[in-house]
């Protein structure tokens, strides 16, 4: 079943799913696994079910750049 925003989390049954150390016990996190195809699947892991958001690398490394260097911290004050 595909997802207007994404595709199934449990459908990428090859995918093994890693979360930040910065993850806590009330599951305020999310969880990446690389796929095959080169690209990098995204995921709630409240909602290991529900819809997984798919990257390409360059797109999560641009994220990954632009949180580094601040570009978001006015969103989580």
């Amino acid at each position: 079943m595909e997802f207007s925003n994404g595709i199934r989390a449990d459908a990428l049954t090859s995918a093994t799913w890693i979360k930040s150390s910065h993850s806590n016990p009330t599951g305020n996190c999310v969880e990446l696994a690389a796929l095959s195809d080169g690209s990098i699947a995204m995921r709630n892991s409240r909602d290991p079910h529900g819809p997984a958001l798919v990257y390409t690398r360059a797109e999560v490394a641009a994220f990954v750049a632009g949180a580094q260097d601040g570009d978001f911290d006015a969103m989580i004050v």
